[in-house]
């Protein structure tokens, strides 16, 4: 069977450079997009032509979309949510006319969402595919609606489409001028010598994901949705999480174990605080053969992402 052309978008991102590096390194031809988000005109006819060209790679074959893209935190602005929604909705629009032409049925899709928004608010952890969704945050209900937006363009289609729920992701890549990733914050501070504010209690219960598992989690759930008991137009849900806690404490124990001394932390106050749960355990119960491999240990991942912090900042990109 041919290998699938893929069309990565957002691949300048941690999330999106991972899965890029992924895919290659599976064999799969990877497109990739240089996006100008923050013009609505030229950012259509930048998808115009990546589906154009993802449809020339995959003339013969098999196509899927891996949308890795969005700029919004839970301290970003209802208005700026909004237009980050309409800009993929868009898109959808241009997939389907440039790709489903004549049916969907050889196409999927990924979308990148976040665990710990939608189920901020939500009760019983630890949280599953099947616990109630309850976000606390504008962030959390876009992307809701950006997953709602993705299962009705399957449903249009016939393109078979997974959502992954990410927990917290980490690792080398991150976006250290973007206000969240604790774990590249703690790397940055210890270089710089200044302080990293907390907003929430030290024992605060959170699923620290590693690029590289996530990366992997995300190339074999695609090749699970092309299975035959997953039918065109189906979507599926998927939490993709270490499934092992820890507090923001043992966090720090870890990075104090690594710098050789304690980050310096400043504890705070801030209104994104109340959008903040306690305890965010996750357990995926679909496809649990997914998680069947080992997860990078928090402080094997820890040191990989300081090592790139130290080499940007030897370089004077820090």
């Amino acid at each position: 069977m041919q290998a699938r052309s893929t069309w990565v978008i957002g691949a300048g991102g941690l999330l999106g450079k991972g899965v890029v590096r992924e895919l290659q390194a599976r064999g799969l031809p990877v497109l990739t997009s240089k996006i100008p988000w923050s013009d609505s005109d030229g950012a259509l006819r930048a998808f115009q032509a990546g589906a154009k060209a993802l449809r020339e790679s995959a003339a013969s074959g098999r196509w899927t979309i891996v949308w890795c893209a969005g700029a919004g935190v839970t301290g970003t602005s209802p208005d700026a949510l909004s237009a980050e929604l309409a800009m993929f909705t868009q898109a959808l629009e241009v997939f389907q006319a440039t790709l489903c032409a004549d049916g969907g049925q050889n196409g999927a899709m990924f979308l990148a969402s976040s665990a710990g928004a939608v189920y901020a608010g939500s009760s019983g952890p630890p949280f599953t595919e099947r616990s109630p969704v309850q976000p606390l945050a504008p962030y959390g209900l876009a992307k809701l609606r950006a997953e709602a937006a993705v299962a009705d363009f399957g449903r249009r289609t016939g393109v078979r489409t997974l959502i992954g729920r990410v927990s917290n992701l980490y690792g080398p890549g991150q976006n250290l001028k973007k206000p969240q990733g604790l774990i590249s914050v703690f790397a940055k501070a210890h270089l710089t010598g200044a302080p990293v504010s907390v907003y929430v209690s030290l024992d605060t219960l959170r699923d620290y994901l590693f690029i590289d598992d996530a990366s992997r989690l995300i190339a074999d759930g695609l090749d699970r949705l092309e299975r035959p008991d997953i039918g065109p137009g189906e979507t599926v849900v998927k939490i993709l999480a270490s499934q092992r806690a820890d507090t923001i404490g043992n966090l720090i124990g870890a990075c104090r174990a690594i710098f050789k001394r304690r980050p310096l932390i400043v504890l705070g106050a801030s209104p994104f605080a109340k959008a903040q749960a306690h305890d965010l355990r996750m357990k995926s119960v679909v496809w649990p053969e997914l998680d069947a491999h080992p997860v990078t240990p928090l402080a094997v991942g820890i040191n990989t992402t300081v090592q790139e912090v130290q080499r940007l900042a030897l370089e004077g990109h820090l």
